[in-house]
């Protein structure tokens, strides 16, 4: 009989020390048989450098995930939401676990880099992207065959659920029971769960919209439920984010500004203007409240650092230098990064003109924008009835006509929540239920999550 320690670990994304309380009973009651303590954002502070940190021990600068995007100068195209795990450098959480438990099994359920990872279990949005240009939303799984029998008891996942307008509860709800059904069908040694619906309504409404504390309690009834399960499994839970949300109320448009001092190539397509990055002598790629600023004329280095000096909303400016400082010295970093001030963000927009924006730009798109958009999450309130608008072009698709879901608008204000740099207050920090002794001095660092996690598989 196996009697080694099992572990979940339940990554409640934007969950800070702040949100323990009277909405969120379950957190709370697992927090006071626990250490709690807030976890030292990683810079940058979003969804793809901080898991690779929580299962590297390492710094961007290792493991080479230095935002949730970056470009690559060869190929002259950016890269947003790529998923093979070869692009995590450097030994991850299962291979240390493996070191002395050679027979163990690790679930990956949603966490990012999951396709082609070292483990046994994994389920991972995909879609399929058919010749004609349609797109049929799926998930890709390890075994293979496991995504056809987790459909098959758990229905379709919720994908339009899972990001754009239509984001909500459902896909935190479907990734638990699908967390659930992992744990009773092959109950492995570590289960990596992610549940990301409060980052759909912090980012759109802001932290402290008066709705935020039923959000709370909601994904709380998820979490409540997972630990439920687990505690009767006798598995150990940790509880974790990436990092916290906070208040955003200016959007600053930086290919904005280094289009107007023509550092940037625009062409023109069929009367709408994409992004030449390869001929461009600077150019931004924005994501949430950082962005990397590639200046491939090495001529207009101080130029380009001296505008961003002079930006309002720009906040700290990372140099050769700094980078290094900071873990973020890697090929694939821009020749500067920037992190904006707390009450802003960066937007990805180079276009003057919305008229000539590109047809990408209205649509949820998160691979062929040249940055994270959070705009995605808002159906554009301009346009009259759009239940029946989005109806019509749902009814044109099943009939098997192309149509393009151009409902996005081209209003950065309406964000009113962001993540990326470092919150002056650690209770905006994210945190972790479950830290250990290493919680001493109340919080830990971003490389030590690792081995808190493997502490508790000992």
């Amino acid at each position: 009989m196996n009697t080694a320690p099992r572990l979940a670990v339940l990554n409640v994304v934007g969950l800070s020390q702040r949100h323990l309380g009277q909405h969120t009973p379950n957190l709370q009651k697992l927090a006071q048989r626990t250490a709690v303590a807030a976890i030292e954002p990683v810079a940058p502070a979003n969804t793809c450098s901080a898991q690779a940190t929580y299962l590297t021990g390492q710094l961007p600068s290792q493991h080479g995930i230095v935002a949730n995007g970056w470009y690559d100068r060869e190929l002259a195209e950016h890269h947003f939401w790529k998923q093979s795990n070869h692009l995590m450098q450097g030994r991850k959480l299962w291979h240390f676990l493996r070191r002395d438990r050679p027979e163990a099994t690790v679930a990956q359920l949603f966490w990012w880099f999951n396709m082609y990872a070292h483990v046994n279990y994994a389920i991972t949005p995909r879609p399929l992207y058919l010749a004609d240009g349609g797109k049929v939303f799926d998930v890709h799984t390890t075994p293979m065959d496991l995504r056809e029998r987790v459909k098959a008891d758990l229905g379709e996942f919720p994908f339009r659920q899972f990001w754009g307008p239509a984001s909500g509860i459902e896909s935190s709800q479907w990734i638990a029971r699908s967390a659930q059904w992992i744990e009773e069908k092959h109950a492995p040694d570590v289960s990596l769960v992610y549940l990301p619906h409060l980052d759909y309504c912090m980012m759109k409404l802001g932290p402290d919209d008066a709705s935020i504390p039923a959000e709370l309690h909601a994904i709380d009834q998820v979490v409540g439920e997972l630990v439920a399960c687990y505690d009767a499994r006798g598995v150990q839970v940790i509880v974790l984010s990436e990092y916290g949300i906070t208040p955003v109320s200016r959007p600053v448009h930086l290919n904005r500004l280094f289009r107007e001092r023509g550092w940037l190539s625009i062409k023109d397509e069929l009367g709408t203007e994409t992004l030449d990055k390869g001929a461009s002598r600077a150019f931004a790629l924005a994501d949430h409240q950082c962005a990397h600023i590639y200046v491939q004329d090495e001529s207009i280095l101080g130029e380009v650092s001296r505008l961003l000096e002079a930006t309002p909303g720009v906040g700290e400016i990372y140099d050769a230098d700094t980078k290094a400082r900071v873990g973020l010295d890697h090929p694939r970093s821009g020749e500067l990064v920037v992190l904006s001030e707390p009450d802003s963000w960066f937007t990805y927009y180079y276009w003057l003109d919305d008229a000539k924006a590109p047809d990408f730009a209205r649509t949820v798109d998160i691979h062929r924008k040249p940055g994270f958009d959070p705009v995605e999450l808002f159906i554009d309130p301009s346009i009259a009835m759009p239940k029946l608008k989005l109806a019509g072009k749902l009814l044109r698709k099943k009939l098997g006509l192309r149509t393009l879901f151009d409902v996005i608008p081209l209003d950065a204000n309406l964000v009113k929540g962001s993540h990326g740099h470092r919150p002056a207050d650690q209770q905006d920090w994210p945190l972790i239920i479950g830290a250990s002794d290493q919680s001493a001095a109340g919080s830990i660092a971003s490389t030590d999550v690792l081995g808190v996690m493997l502490e508790h598989l000992r």
